[in-house]
């Protein structure tokens, strides 16, 4: 992730390789230049109990490898699973151009990179759920 900007709102907490920082009262603009650094917002964690769609699961998987409770390559092998099973479900262009830059951030290594794409993906899997019932 060299050369990767960070903005922070106020009171923002994110992590970075492990450690938790919280931003102060004012937005902060931080410049991450470690190669593979892991990082995760706290608004982007998913809670263990709403990981229960597939996508939501692909998700958690990712945000396992960032903040370093899952072994990266096992991880990565669990999450290229769960993006391929995704690519059986979800059939139309843009979709699969997400599915392809997931899978291209997880086989680089940017985890993060994959785990937003496939946040993307949550509001279509909410609606193939609700056009289903």
């Amino acid at each position: 992730m060299s050369g990767f900007v960070l903005n922070l709102a106020p009171n923002e907490r994110v992590l970075i390789n492990g450690v938790v920082i919280e931003n102060g009262d004012r937005s902060a603009k931080l410049a991450i230049k470690t190669p593979d650094a892991s990082i995760l917002r706290q608004r982007d964690a998913i809670h263990p109990d709403s990981a229960c769609t597939p996508v939501s699961r692909a998700c958690y998987i990712a945000q396992l490898i960032l903040s370093g409770e899952a072994d990266p390559t096992e991880g990565r092998q669990q999450l290229l699973l769960a993006i391929k099973q995704l690519s059986q479900v979800f059939q139309d262009r843009d979709s699969r151009q997400l599915l392809a830059d997931a899978t291209a951030g997880a086989l680089g290594g940017n985890v993060y990179v994959a785990m937003r794409k496939l946040r993307d993906l949550l509001p279509r899997e909410s609606r193939l759920f609700a056009s289903s019932e």
